[in-house]
């Protein structure tokens, strides 16, 4: 199909076209019609610093960010992505007009069918996301906050958007499934905002504060059903931060609570890919890896071409060692495309081990359609406890290190036998749970009767606690946008005991 490393389009569509033909007719993949976008470094590097999206509102954090990477990158101290992709309905992919054509091949064969068959059939992204409509939605947000900055001014707006951010991670739902944002309903919501005040507002806050004396003569009994009442009327506990404010602050007019709306919908819809990260790298890894070699055996590649795709592709699926000075965790290339290649030769090719450990898959001589399932039916955490075998946890040399803070010495408490494989297995896949990764924070309580505290409880596991500076400055955007003061109990998750308390207080807010 081509000679060299230079290129034009029509070599790129022909290149396009015989890579569809493999990933449609062969591999069976079921995939978003794709639209591919040229672009140069300085695109991509604009497109790094807005979160990987083809539209997206004015934020100073973005161009931050830009001005870092840029000079990275000038300086020659980190590279740039071969791609970016968009999970959208036609699916974007963005390669760089700088790549050759052996990188366009490889990166079209990644994006455009690889991450692009996952995105579309895998259940966290069918549930959570809305591909169609995602486009128009961010064309709204950005027209919408632009409309805020003109009216409200670039100070103000920017002051509610910094909170957002920050909280933007505590700002999903994580166990139920929200509404997908539909263009429509934003417009008629936008409508009627501007249009009415929102009455429940009003009358939940109208009331002044009450002191706490006007609780005396109320016995214990009535005093609990009160507080179960009060958090019953706000739907407490909530996990998501940014949907409780939205709805029930009484300091913010309706163009903020709009703001927040729109941020936590961008945190909704970048939720399930946190959860998918080595099985979609190594789908897309898995994707590009057959297709190459099945162009170069369909003699349309040539050994030289060939070679510079292995090159590259061993670069993206490196794994340092442990002693390593370049070792930070487990890549998730390296592990997913480890694991796919893995259950691959347990279906073809299956030893005494992998019918013992994987009855249900071993010698099925279904590598494709196992995949396949797999893809759409797992998220990472599932994923690793179902499927890592003891073949890759030996290729990889894993192996678990118990470490106490009590004890004086650490201790290797799994080895590469059947209880150590699992013991590894159950460690590794627990990495990779958010909610083990991410910090259990939810609002508990606000008291409406007397000066409008917000109670926020942190539930500790294994002592692992919040790093102080940080735990501050979030508590500090939580009670910029709630307005009043806020606590935050860490709380044991075995005794649900009270660790200790962080208050925030209007003053603390004034003067911040």
């Amino acid at each position: 199909m081509f000679n060299g490393a230079d290129w034009d389009f029509d070599t790129l569509k022909n290149t396009y076209d015989a890579i569809e033909d493999i990933a449609l007719n062969e591999l069976k993949l079921d995939v978003y019609a794709n639209q591919v976008e040229v672009i140069t470094s300085e695109q991509m590097l604009d497109a790094y610093s807005s979160i990987g999206m083809p539209l997206m509102y004015h934020h100073w954090s973005f161009g931050k960010r830009f001005v870092r990477d840029d000079v990275m990158y000038r300086k020659g101290y980190q590279g740039l992505a071969y791609e970016i992709v968009i999970n959208s309905n036609p699916c974007i992919s963005y390669v760089m007009e700088e790549n050759t054509i052996v990188m366009q091949a490889l990166v079209m064969a990644h994006a455009a069918f690889g991450h692009n068959h996952f995105f579309k059939n895998n259940y966290l992204f069918k549930q959570w996301t809305d591909a169609d409509g995602i486009l128009d939605y961010l064309q709204f947000a950005k027209r919408y906050i632009a409309k805020c900055e003109d009216r409200y001014g670039f100070d103000a707006v920017e002051r509610v958007l910094d909170a957002a951010h920050a909280l933007m991670e505590q700002g999903v739902n994580r166990y139920s499934h929200p509404e997908k944002p539909n263009l429509a309903v934003e417009l008629e919501r936008e409508r009627e905002r501007a249009k009415y005040e929102d009455e429940t507002y009003n009358d939940l806050w109208r009331t002044l504060p009450q002191t706490d004396t006007d609780d005396q003569d109320v016995d214990e009994i009535q005093r609990k059903m009160r507080i179960e009442e009060r958090r019953a009327q706000f739907g407490l506990p909530e996990e998501n931060l940014l949907y409780f404010l939205e709805k029930n602050t009484p300091a913010m007019q309706l163009w903020e609570r709009e703001i927040l709306r729109i941020v936590r919908n961008i945190g909704q819809y970048f939720y399930p890919q946190k959860q998918t990260k080595v099985m979609n790298e190594g789908c897309a890894c898995y994707v590009h890896y057959s297709i190459m070699n099945s162009l170069y055996d369909k003699g349309l590649v040539s050994e030289g071409a060939m070679m510079e795709f292995i090159d590259s592709h061993s670069r993206v699926v490196f794994q340092a060692e442990f002693d390593d000075q370049r070792y930070s965790g487990f890549n998730p290339y390296a592990l997913g495309f480890a694991m796919m290649q893995d259950i691959h030769r347990m279906c073809v090719d299956p030893t005494d081990e992998d019918r013992k450990w994987f009855p249900d898959i071993a010698g099925n001589n279904e590598p494709v359609e196992t995949l396949k399932d797999a893809w759409a039916n797992y998220r990472d955490e599932s994923f690793i406890l179902q499927f890592l075998s003891p073949k890759v946890m030996r290729d990889m040399r894993m192996f678990m290190i118990d470490d106490q803070s009590a004890s004086p010495h650490l201790e290797v408490a799994a080895i590469h036998d059947d209880n150590g494989y699992r013991r590894v297995r159950r460690s590794l896949a627990r990495m990779h749970d958010v909610s083990v990764r991410e910090p259990d924070m939810q609002i508990v309580d606000v008291d409406i009767r007397g000066n409008r505290q917000l109670y926020v409880q942190h539930t500790e596991h294994e002592g692992i606690r919040l790093e102080k500076a940080e735990a501050e400055m979030t508590l500090g955007y939580i009670g910029q946008l709630w307005g009043y003061g806020v606590t935050l109990q860490a709380i044991d998750y075995k005794t649900g005991e009270i660790l200790h308390e962080t208050n925030y207080t209007p003053d603390d807010l004034s003067a911040a």
